[in-house]
């Protein structure tokens, strides 16, 4: 297989970040530039996990990443705006297991808004915290983020409180005005039962840096391998290596307006394409459900695990491998 990466790819690892310098941001230029040739320079077959990956892109279930392995992902949003320009958002995330119940996940976010302009939007820091060894009949995870992001950040990790399409209708000038350092913090419960995994998320989420009130979410997965029983031998293209399922995620208001008026819900098939060279593909087209959504969400990623990659680090700081 080849190392090069695909057009559309060499676009934003070149492009993207000239753009983010051009308007006095060379840090996070860099920043992309750095991570999305890390990206695509570590392609080494040996060594790799060959694990079935969940489909999801909002919802989370409760595997979390191998001790001591790197996951390297990109995901895009494009969405259609109803009071404004459609975007394309996009963001990179660099995925290590800690230990075998810590999770630890850095996000770069960045998005550009079609006849506006390019934007890096923030980071931020997530974990995820497993509290049960063995499988339950529901596994609960603990999730925690801080997010230093603008209010033109438009990768709709999550949807909370009373987040509406309207939020990301105004201008970029004016949306990086406003930057927030927020808490987040979800319940992870999920379940695998004959093939298939259950999962739901309720989330609440402060913005520490305003008196803004609590707000809450929620996002819920159902997803199947197309089937159950593995090929003999390598395979592409076989029934075992595709993940279907869909989601359905939204807000819920907040402490001082709590239920269903005035939020955005979407519902979102999603599949995951686990390739034998260990990449893997996940392609997720969304539907918003009412009038404050987007009318359409269109979502895919790629990312790669590298299995040892703790141990690799460590030796070379002459630790114990």
């Amino acid at each position: 297989m080849s190392s090069n990466p695909p057009f559309w790819l060499r676009f934003t690892i070149v492009v993207c970040p000239q753009q983010l310098a051009s308007r006095g941001n060379w840090f996070a230029g860099a920043v992309w530039r750095a991570v999305l040739v890390l990206f695509f320079a570590c392609l080494n077959p040996h060594g790799l996990l060959l694990a079935q990956e969940s489909p999801y892109i909002v919802t989370y279930d409760h595997h979390l990443e191998e001790p001591g392995n790197l996951e390297v992902e990109y995901f895009s949003t494009f969405g259609t705006q109803k009071a404004g320009n459609d975007f394309h958002s996009y963001w990179i995330e660099l995925e290590y297991g800690v230990t075998a119940w810590w999770t630890s996940e850095l996000y770069l976010d960045g998005q550009t808004t079609f006849h506006d302009g390019t934007l890096f939007t923030g980071v931020r820091w997530e974990n995820r915290l497993r509290p049960l060894k063995a499988e339950h009949f529901i596994n609960p995870v603990i999730y925690f983020e801080y997010e230093s992001i603008s209010e033109a950040d438009k990768i709709m990790k999550e949807v909370e409180g009373h987040d509406v399409a309207s939020d990301h209708g105004e201008s970029n000038s004016e949306l990086r005005k406003g930057h927030n350092h927020e808490l987040e913090f979800k319940l992870l419960l999920s379940r695998d039962f004959k093939g298939w995994n259950f999962a739901v998320n309720p989330l609440a989420v402060k913005n520490v840096s305003s008196g803004d009130p609590w707000e809450f979410g929620y996002a819920v997965g159902i997803s199947r391998p197309l089937a159950l029983r593995a090929s003999p031998g390598p395979c592409t293209f076989c029934a075992e290596n595709f993940v279907a399922g869909v989601e359905l995620y939204g807000g819920l208001g907040d402490t001082q307006s709590f239920g269903l008026h005035e939020t955005s819900h979407y519902l979102a098939p999603v599949l995951a394409w686990n390739l034998p060279s260990g990449w893997t593909v996940r392609l997720s087209p969304g539907f918003g459900l009412n009038d404050n959504s987007h009318g359409f969400l269109l979502r895919w990623g790629l990312s790669k695990e590298f299995s040892g990659f703790g141990e690799i680090v460590r030796s070379m700081f002459g630790g114990r491998p």
